[in-house]
């Protein structure tokens, strides 16, 4: 027998609450801190540069996470933001070290921040890397980074160091482009994400 009728007869409260959703009384859903903004993966061929364009100004911070696959003799991986490539716009520092030594690096007055050291000559040289990007669209202030990358040829030679940069520039990054020393491999693969805060 179907339902016609609800009655609040033999109900013992006397405070009803009327509503039109069915979510009434319910934890509200917060969505996830981080929210997914873009995913590149290079195909077959490969290509020179990564891109992230109109990145929105809807959060508070930013996550890259990629990983990096090279073919051809390679050099260091290098990023800019907003297409600024003038000489003195950038700074970086780094603690890194490998299974025989550690060391530390700095440079100032470059025209790219740093993503990833020279990673060696062949594809099966992998790179990771996580890198935060921080304040991205307050315009009060110059933009900051932290990352941490490592890459490792087969599990014999391996690399890894952590580093801040510095983008002197109180503009909102609204793009970020990824440059490989030669060329990013197929399967390739860095996702952006959005941090509220």
């Amino acid at each position: 027998m179907a339902i016609t009728k609800m009655s609040k007869v033999g109900f013992k409260s006397t405070s009803y609450l009327k509503s039109d959703s069915f979510l009434a009384g319910n934890t509200a859903y917060i969505p996830t801190s981080y929210e997914s903004i873009q995913t590149v993966t290079v195909g077959s061929g490969g290509q020179s540069t990564i891109s992230f364009t109109s990145i929105p100004s809807t959060f508070t911070h930013l996550q890259v996470r990629g990983i990096g696959l090279f073919s051809g003799s390679v050099g260091a991986g290098y990023f800019a933001f907003n297409g600024d490539n003038a000489s003195g716009n950038y700074s970086v520092h780094g603690l890194n070290g490998d299974s025989a030594n550690t060391s530390a690096n700095n440079a100032t007055s470059q025209n790219t921040a740093y993503f990833t050291a020279n990673a060696g000559t062949n594809p099966n040289y992998v790179t990771s890397l996580v890198l935060d990007i921080f304040d991205y669209a307050n315009v009060n202030k110059y933009k900051t980074t932290r990352s941490h990358y490592g890459w490792t040829s087969n599990g014999v030679t391996g690399y890894t160091e952590f580093t801040s940069n510095n983008w002197r520039s109180t503009s909102a990054i609204t793009s970020i482009v990824f440059t490989a020393g030669n060329t990013f491999a197929q399967y390739s693969s860095f996702a952006l994400y959005g941090i509220k805060g």
